[in-house]
């Protein structure tokens, strides 16, 4: 959800040359659960044809900042790695009940939206 509402956020905000977004997890699942797919698509998202993918650590060892949803991506991250790392603390939504899912939803979709705020006025963008 993060990832699709960051490359969201990117687009609106022309960003796309100051901001790249690699997404992964470290134990990743074999699907996107159904019930994040459904309500993705009421917030004009669909996630139906993704895959979830692990992320590598070459993958981390390129990038300034990672954001972890609850869990923490340290067993993934080289040692050599000095970059910034943030876990938002955010419930696994896989066999919640929708209206759970959509406060997860919601509460991923405004981080985002306070991360780029974040991001951008450090190098004076919007």
């Amino acid at each position: 959800m993060a990832a699709a509402f960051a490359a969201r956020e990117r687009d609106r905000r022309d960003a796309g040359d100051r901001i790249g977004i690699v997404t992964g997890g470290t134990r990743p699942a074999d699907r996107v659960h159904g019930v994040v797919v459904e309500a993705m698509r009421e917030a004009d998202i669909d996630l139906g044809d993704r895959t979830p993918r692990e992320v590598t650590p070459e993958e981390l060892r390129a990038v300034d900042l990672v954001v972890t949803m609850g869990c923490s991506a340290s067993d993934v991250c080289p040692a050599t790695w000095n970059g910034e790392s943030r876990d938002w603390g955010l419930d696994d939504p896989h066999e919640r009940p929708i209206e759970e899912v959509r406060a997860i939803r919601d509460e991923i979709e405004g981080r985002v939206v306070a991360l780029f705020d974040e991001l951008l006025s450090e190098t004076g963008g919007s």
